[in-house]
């Protein structure tokens, strides 16, 4: 089991909340509902921001919370994503290729990892996160979208992409690091 302090009843929640997000989405249509839906998102996105600063703040770090906040924000944001694919708010290849960078990065993180590597978020990352956000919730809300809300779309795509091809780059800089430190170690010891 896990220890439930705040950053994880957070997380967890951001996870209950997902399907509720998809069902007033899909719901009854109309704009109360796409309201209520952008609440829903406002709220799940938001503990997502607070849970991680409360966690190191508090040094409340988990392995709960290690595993589970990143599951918790892709859910939140895929489930968005086929939502408003499914509604026609949203191309599925803008969709597809946002799914297909969250899941490459999701292995190579977990790659990463099994050679002793963690890579902390950085810039990119959190951008990708911030305009992926945004261009949801103002999805969600309006309905038709106007045309710099498809700017922000377009926007919101290259962030993605540019965000994990730094990622690559990084953990591929990362990993030859730890390599070059394994030969040294392996070195020193004969």
């Amino acid at each position: 089991m896990f220890g439930l302090n705040l950053p994880n009843f957070l997380t967890v929640l951001r996870i209950l909340l997902v399907p509720v997000l998809v069902v007033v989405l899909l719901g009854a249509g109309g704009d109360a509902s796409d309201v209520l839906a952008a609440v829903v998102f406002a709220i799940a996105s938001l503990t997502d921001a607070i849970d991680g600063w409360i966690a190191r703040s508090r040094e409340q770090i988990t392995t709960f919370g290690k595993l589970m906040d990143p599951v918790a924000d892709k859910l939140l944001v895929i489930a968005a994503l086929l939502s408003l694919v499914s509604l026609d708010r949203l191309e599925a290849w803008v969709a597809m290729v946002i799914i297909a960078r969250e899941f490459a990065v999701t292995v190579a993180r977990l790659q990463a990892r099994n050679e002793g590597v963690v890579i902390a978020a950085n810039w990119w990352g959190k951008a990708k996160t911030a305009v992926q956000v945004l261009t949801i919730f103002l999805l969600i809300l309006f309905d038709p979208s106007p045309a710099w809300l498809d700017v922000l779309v377009y926007a919101m795509v290259g962030v993605t992409v540019a965000s994990g091809i730094d990622y690559f780059f990084g953990m591929r800089r990362l990993l030859r690091e730890a390599e070059s430190r394994r030969a040294a170690r392996t070195e020193a010891s004969r």
